[in-house]
């Protein structure tokens, strides 16, 4: 599929979807969240075993175009949060670990991108905020993702002062993985999505479907569902691969996607 806003390119065994509106500092217009949702549903068939989100220009995503917005009725205004949820929840389904690559600031529905990515590196310079706090509209729907990534009080300051918070203070509160200088990111990036990418795909799969559907239980629940799960998993081609090939001292050989 060709695509005006996002870039889709694959080296080796990864995808990245890069987006590239740098004049509007990769706002999230509703054109440019379908042409996401879409590059993401491309590369979840695809037999890709990582993904990338990055962005071109100076900053990582500056959230929602106000563009969109000025003068919109409440029906065009639900569909575009509505869209905005379809891309962030198709994030969540795919079956490759997701990873972002933050350059530079992300706030309102870019910093949401970021919570919803599996993993996030980012650029010491990179700053996080969700600013509607200190405005006329609250960022309700990002502060699903960012609320879900980081500690009650931490994701209460973000929401309620509108404040952005630097890289290593997102690395201390959980919202990304990594902060390394700039011209490590590409390098670091790809390094943590190496390592979250080996064995199984498969597995890997089946594992962060559950991973989110188990942290939205209680841990009765939770317990319950992940023992089912992991009892049915036991039976794939891979998992016996994965247990004859420990005991048989050798590499494994996958063979199931």
């Amino acid at each position: 599929m060709a695509f005006e806003m996002v870039l889709v390119e694959r080296e080796g065994p990864f995808i990245t979807i890069t987006m590239n509106r740098p004049e509007r500092r990769n706002a999230l217009s509703l054109e440019h969240m379908r042409e996401l949702t879409a590059a993401f549903v491309e590369a979840g068939k695809s037999d890709a075993r990582g993904v990338i989100l990055a962005g071109n220009g100076p900053v990582f995503s500056a959230g929602h175009d106000f563009a969109d917005m000025v003068g919109a009725d409440l029906v065009a205004m639900r569909e575009l949060l509505s869209t905005c949820t379809e891309l962030m929840n198709t994030m969540h389904h795919l079956p490759q670990p997701v990873i972002a690559r933050v350059h530079a600031l992300a706030t309102a529905a870019g910093c949401q991108l970021v919570a919803a990515s599996d993993l996030a590196v980012a650029a010491e310079g990179a700053g996080f905020a969700t600013p509607g706090g200190k405005g006329g509209w609250f960022c309700h729907t990002p502060m699903v993702e960012v609320g879900r990534a980081i500690g009650r009080k931490q994701a209460f300051e973000m929401a309620l002062t509108g404040d952005a918070i630097d890289a290593n203070t997102a690395l201390q509160w959980g919202l990304v993985n990594r902060v390394v200088p700039l011209e490590d990111l590409e390098s670091a990036t790809l390094d943590l999505l190496e390592r979250a990418t080996r064995g199984s795909a498969m597995s890997k799969a089946i594992g962060k479907r559950t991973l989110f559907e188990q942290l939205a239980m209680d841990q009765h629940q939770a317990y319950s569902y992940a023992v089912e799960v992991m009892a049915a998993a036991s039976q794939t081609a891979d998992a016996k691969e994965g247990m004859a090939s420990f005991l048989e001292k050798r590499s494994p050989k996958w063979v199931e996607r």
